[in-house]
């Protein structure tokens, strides 16, 4: 059975408007993609329900912002929107209250730790690291992600040291991009340093790369595959630009199909490695459309799927889990190809 009537029984996605050439590209690759168990994440920092998998209610991954919602670049794209749904932890005694509290309170397995950056692209963290050893010295169980903006070997080093589990950063491969929709003075070269900076530690590193990040069409997202290819990383996570957070009247909505071709270029190129579909993308049918293409594509993983989505992996001959956490990271909590699956809080 070919891929388009395997799912022509899926409610959600009746009205959609699927790219059949694509989609037999997808399906060519089948045997590459159906034997690969697909991950649904579904971290505790954004209220989740779809008809088929069930949020968690207690906070079991939350997203801390040590900046609160500034950030001194204030790029196109995001304009600190990103960062206002986080829990502000403005000073380190922040933190650890926090954490501390959520574990004993709501069975916190691990968190994000984020934040906005400075005028070069770079997030201070170093008041933190003694925060964050302590808590791993006193929880060895709780995973800490971190995103990282642009930094370098030493600082790299010093999060390896404190523990952090899994480092994050964007990875931008046009110049323009980075002057016009950052607005920074920085080059891509100063990107794939901050990579090669992360990879030589022993950290599992996950860099992002943001589809349609040049006012919503594509420019450098070829060249950041290329520079991501280079290096050992433990995961690479897609995400797509949503005009919704954006300097208003910049951005335009990437199309699905250029986003799925992306998908299959991305499988492609970094062959076993894991590719995961991040937080961010446009809602709607826009949604259901893009994470489709990503079932297709043989990603690793995805965020927060749209509805529908978990039969349409079932329809295509893929095994799905989910999990209560950052798809950029595991804990132990993980629930295997069942429906609505419940919170293990």
């Amino acid at each position: 059975m070919n891929w388009l009537d395997a799912i022509s029984d899926v409610e959600e996605l009746e009205d959609a408007e699927l790219d059949h050439q694509l989609i037999q590209k997808f399906q060519a690759r089948s045997s590459s993609v159906i034997e690969r168990p697909i991950r649904f994440s579904t971290p505790t920092f954004k209220e989740y329900s779809s008809t088929e998998l069930k949020g968690c209610s207690s906070n079991s991954f939350p997203a801390f912002s040590i900046t609160g919602a500034g950030c001194a670049l204030n790029c196109d794209h995001c304009q600190t929107k990103i960062l206002e749904p986080m829990i502000p932890v403005i000073k380190p005694h922040d933190l650890d209250r926090l954490v501390r509290s959520m574990i004993m309170m709501q069975n916190l397995q691990g968190f994000l730790l984020s934040g906005g950056s400075n005028k070069k692209n770079e997030i201070n963290y170093g008041r933190y690291y003694p925060v964050l050893e302590k808590l791993k010295t006193d929880f060895p169980h709780l995973k800490i992600a971190i995103h990282t903006a642009l930094t370098d070997e030493h600082s790299a080093k010093q999060m390896e040291s404190a523990g952090v589990d899994t480092a994050m950063m964007d990875v931008i491969g046009a110049q323009e991009t980075i002057t016009e929709v950052y607005h920074l003075n920085r080059s891509v070269d100063d990107f794939e340093a901050t990579l090669a900076a992360l990879t030589s530690t022993k950290m599992e590193i996950s860099p992002h790369i943001v589809i349609g990040l040049h006012y919503g069409k594509l420019l450098g997202e070829a060249n950041a595959l290329d520079i991501i290819s280079r290096y050992d990383i433990a995961a690479l996570v897609l995400v797509v630009i949503m005009p919704f957070y954006s300097k208003p009247g910049t951005f335009v909505t990437p199309a699905t199909r250029d986003v799925g071709e992306i998908f299959l270029q991305s499988r492609k190129r970094l062959g076993d490695k894991q590719i995961l579909l991040g937080c961010a993308r446009p809602a709607g049918m826009h949604k259901r459309i893009t994470d489709t293409y990503a079932v297709m594509a043989g990603l690793d993983g995805i965020a927060f799927p749209a509805d529908g989505i978990a039969q349409v992996a079932g329809a295509i001959g893929r095994p799905f889990t989910q999990a209560h956490a950052c798809c950029s990271i595991k804990t132990g909590d993980v629930k295997s190809g069942a429906m609505k699956t419940p919170c293990s809080a």
